[in-house]
């Protein structure tokens, strides 16, 4: 077995199947009963956002490959028509499932007052309302298109909503000719309508409102078909910034562009009306397998506004208050504690807001010089912004980089970056065919005789409000050779320097896959029988190859792997000979998990890392991505009892088998919920407001 080729299809699970089981994942939670109702809506929204993405990326590059007539195989040797193949069938079973849960739910939400009615269940009362609302609030902002007449056919947005209409003209000569009418909904309007003066709390979907008033909208024919599509397109733009002159006019072009480009996937009712079904799929040019037939909602995203209505809103878990950070309970001074100290901050369960106020009390500092920061993502209503304009406008130094490339974020970063200039900070975008994905702060500041830094690095965006829905940790310090290496790290992005020899930040795409490799080919020297190796990872995705048959040989060494990955992970654990000793579990909970932490056990001297990075090709290859060391020990002992508890978890985990199947963690213990039990014992820290080590349940004996 040792000799088993490591190149095998075999040992490989296809990347675009992989993230579909864990959508699959995303969707049982929507199907639990033991979660409150509100909470399974929220997951069967995320279901529905997840697969715009996915088909607008992943399956639009794939229709690309096909297009161009490319057969190269994938790790798992599967050819882009196969892989689309095996696509649609998947989702067209994920569609299945998750029609059949949202028609249970929105049935169970009649038991709490709240009951959503379709045309046929309107009073004539009802049905009176709504067409006065129609005729009043509507139809008024209506543009309905005679597609068959205008030449060419105007381009549909991609994701709007859309009443089709088939209809045909009055009079004897056109008896037979049937047009089709598309009717936008209108976005800027609420989905969910509420009905007055009712016992109830009665909603009915904008869509209904207006098939049920469309003859308004056609008086010169018959109405003999109505349907509702919905449109997804290819966003897979690329952008050639070699020949781009103004990058931030490139990028501008490049989202209207997403506009015009070739339909990827029709969405319509179920038992849709045929002859518009037919031409829908003609025009677009597409076939029968990107076809998805959705009842009772298309587009179910929806199902967030939802649960902020009636009723339904009391319908969730017991609120999580962010807590003050564990290692500043008691800090009455930023710039002290973090002079004293690493301090370490676990969002969500600890507030953001650190983050946040220390760049407010640099902008007013005088003794601040100079503010460097990275911004991939950021919230639209962002303090941070206004703290770097502030800053700018105070004399400070501020030099920020925005990452125009975000995906689906360019239009916001694109006007960021112009308020930031216009506020006298300069601007850069990075680095040409990069895109920079570190998390990284850097603020200079004149303490008495000398120039300090304090560094902010993190696994998650400086956002304030993701902050409060993703788990991830950040990390303050003023070690002098994490600072130096930030400090070189921005003068590279400004372009000052090159790459340089780093005392401790690793970089991507320069170093960092290699340093990975080097540490687990450490771990594989160090490993003894008295004494295996032991490595665990905590990421979002493991796509990588070379990763994987790094860990692969780990494995056959003796080393014990347990990785936690949330979502695509290509590695197939439990292969005898290959990967026996490597657990693989993925983790669904409230929170999304964002969090990279890498733990390597080094013969005893164990080593923490902390990364922007996922074991991905684009993280390791095309991306600007840091990796940096724990070194401070007490947050080092935290940071290995928070890895511990993931792998612990028995309630929202599941296990992936080497057939690429998961299946429900079951511990013998009693439940641990790793989510919960992190709050639990913050809030117990806050409550006692000591600044001690967090006192983690243990692993009986690590391996």
């Amino acid at each position: 077995m040792k000799s088993k080729n490591l190149d095998s299809y075999h040992l490989y699970i296809n990347r675009e199947l992989s993230w579909l089981k864990f959508n699959e994942r995303v969707l049982k939670q929507g199907l639990r009963n033991d979660i409150p109702l509100a909470e399974r809506l929220k997951f069967l929204a995320i279901v529905s956002s997840n697969l715009d993405e996915f088909f607008m990326i992943r399956v639009a590059g794939l229709m690309q490959q096909k297009s161009a007539g490319l057969r190269r195989r994938d790790i798992s040797g599967l050819t882009p028509n196969q892989q689309l193949k095996k696509i649609s069938r998947s989702v067209h079973d994920m569609i299945v499932t998750q029609n059949k849960a949202i028609e249970a739910a929105l049935a169970e939400i009649s038991g709490h007052g709240i009951f959503l009615l379709r045309q046929n269940q309107w009073s004539q009362e009802q049905r009176a309302f709504l067409r006065n609302y129609f005729q009043n609030e509507v139809l008024p902002i209506l543009t309905p298109l005679a597609m068959n007449k205008l030449s060419p056919p105007p381009i549909l947005p991609g994701r709007q909503l859309n009443v089709a209409v088939t209809v045909i003209a009055k009079g004897p000569k056109n008896e037979s000719e049937k047009q089709i009418i598309v009717v936008p909904v209108p976005h800027l309007l609420s989905r969910f309508i509420r009905l007055p003066n009712e016992k109830d709390f009665c909603l009915v979907l904008l869509e209904d409102v207006i098939a049920d008033n469309v003859e308004l909208l056609c008086l010169a024919s018959h109405i003999v078909g109505v349907s509702y599509f919905r449109i997804t397109r290819d966003a897979d733009v690329s952008i050639q910034e070699d020949e781009a002159a103004d990058l931030l006019e490139t990028i501008e072009q490049a989202i209207i562009e997403r506009r015009r480009r070739s339909a990827i996937r029709l969405e319509i009712n179920t038992s849709p009306d045929a002859f518009q079904k037919n031409w829908l799929i003609e025009w677009l040019g597409l076939c029968v397998d990107d076809v998805y037939e959705i009842a009772p909602l298309l587009n179910a995203t929806c199902l967030h506004q939802l649960t902020t209505m009636g009723p339904i809103a009391n319908l969730k878990h017991p609120d999580w208050p962010p807590q003050q950070p564990v290692d500043l309970l008691n800090s009455e001074n930023l710039w002290h504690t973090i002079r004293e100290k690493d301090v370490l901050l676990f969002h969500p369960y600890e507030r953001f807001e650190p983050v946040v106020d220390l760049l407010k009390a640099a902008a007013e500092d005088p003794d601040v010089i100079a503010i460097k920061q990275t911004l991939y993502r950021t919230s639209s209503d962002s303090p941070i912004i206004r703290a770097l304009a502030r800053a700018a406008q105070n004399g400070k130094e501020v030099i920020v980089l925005v990452e125009l490339k975000a995906r689906f974020d360019e239009a916001q970063n694109v006007n960021w970056a112009r308020q930031l200039e216009d506020a006298g900070c300069h601007v850069i975008y990075g680095i040409a065919k990069l895109k920079t994905h570190a998390k990284a702060l850097l603020i200079v500041r004149r303490e008495e005789t000398r120039i300090r830094r304090y560094v902010h690095l993190a696994t998650g965006n400086y956002n304030d409000k993701t902050a409060k829905l993703y788990s991830d940790i950040g990390l303050f310090t003023c070690d002098n050779s994490i600072t130096l290496d930030v400090t070189a790290f921005f003068n590279l992005l400004t372009g000052v320097s090159e790459t340089v020899g780093w005392q401790e930040l690793t970089i991507a795409p320069t170093d960092m896959k290699q340093k990975f490799v080097d540490l687990i080919e450490r771990e594989i020297q160090a490993s003894s029988a008295d004494q295996p190796g032991f490595i665990m990872a905590k990421v979002n995705s493991l796509q990588d190859k070379v990763i994987c048959q790094a860990l692969y040989r780990a494995s056959r060494a003796g080393v014990k792997v347990l990785l936690n990955v949330r979502g695509i992970c290509c590695l197939r654990p439990g292969i005898k000979g290959v990967s026996e000793n490597i657990e693989v579990c993925s983790i669904v909970d409230r929170y999304l998990e964002h969090a990279r932490i890498f733990y390597f056990r080094n013969g005893g001297h164990e080593e923490v890392y902390l990364s922007s990075a996922d074991w991905m090709r684009r993280n390791l290859d095309r991306r600007l991505e840091l990796l940096f060391p724990i070194k401070d020990g007490r947050v080092k002992k935290r940071l290995i009892e928070i890895l511990e508890i993931y792998f612990m978890d028995n309630t929202q985990s599941e296990i992936l088998l080497s057939d690429g199947r998961y299946v429900p963690k079951v511990g013998k213990d009693k439940n641990i919920r790793a989510q919960e039990s992190f709050y639990n014992v913050i809030c117990e820290e806050v409550k006692h407001s000591r600044q001690s080590s967090l006192r983690f349940r243990p692993m009986k004996s690590r391996p």
